[in-house]
């Protein structure tokens, strides 16, 4: 069912949504949960390939099934949601904005670009290949990680009686991120109606110059630059993001 794909986090009132990226999931937002379910109502979600190494999806990888199953699961909360998305999540919550306006009436998107063509997931292919099914211990996670992706990819994996297991398929998610690299999203950006925060880290994954254009050619956004900050900016820089996340989240509740 699409409500269990949806964790209620505490809160009370608008649905705030969190979104995870590529590798993610909505256990990885611990950090920010504190202050963001005093916004509202908050819940997190588990994208399609990412709810664990034994649960399939019976639907072809594309774009197009994550924004509906997104869509799917967002539609049970019964109204308008705003949505929190962390790269891929913040492609997929904008792709939701542009085709079900009804769904979203605000978004932030933390470093995340429209148009990837011509990159290929050659050169991290070969790490994520030959990373482990399990890993036996936290340092050897951190090892692999580092201190900030460590403790996300913690927080991400299963636990298991011995060690922490990866919740997906490393191909599978090598074949999400090639389809970012045969097609651009610019046309769904540039249909977008909500008032949008952007968020860019001053180390991005993406192409420079488009997040800034995102700013340009957007109905109703905010941009932010976080030097410095690596591609989790909301762990990364946290009080950062915190900052301005929550002046977004408090300057639409004044619009209300």
């Amino acid at each position: 069912m699409s409500e269990d794909l949806l964790t209620h986090r505490g809160g009370e009132g608008k649905p705030i949504v969190a979104v995870h990226g590529l590798m993610g999931r909505g256990s990885t937002w611990s950090r920010q949960l504190p202050w963001l379910t005093r916004h509202g109502r908050v819940y997190t979600y588990d994208a399609p390939w990412h709810r664990g190494r034994d649960v399939a999806d019976p639907y072809p990888i594309s774009t197009e099934r994550f924004v509906e199953d997104l869509g799917a699961a967002v539609t049970t909360l019964g109204g308008p949601v705003t949505l929190i998305g962390h790269s891929m999540g913040g492609l997929h919550s904008w792709c939701l904005a542009a085709a079900e306006p009804d769904l979203v009436d605000a978004l932030v998107v933390e470093d995340m670009a429209p148009d990837f063509r011509g990159r290929t997931t050659g050169p991290w292919e070969p790490w994520l290949h030959a990373l482990p099914v399990e890993f036996s211990s936290a340092e050897a996670v951190y090892a692999d990680f580092g201190p900030v992706a460590g403790q996300y990819f913690l927080e991400a994996f299963d636990r298991t009686e011995t060690g922490w297991r990866l919740h997906g398929h490393t191909k599978i998610w090598i074949e999400i991120a090639a389809e970012w690299g045969t097609r651009a999203y610019w046309a769904q950006w540039r249909a977008v109606r909500a008032p949008t925060l952007l968020i860019e880290a001053g180390n991005s994954v993406t192409p420079p110059g488009q997040m800034r254009e995102m700013n340009e050619t957007g109905d109703r956004t905010t941009y932010l630059h976080v030097p410095g900050a690596g591609h989790l900016v909301h762990d990364d820089a946290p009080q950062v993001y915190r900052d301005a996340v929550e002046s977004f989240l408090t300057t639409l509740a004044g619009r209300a």
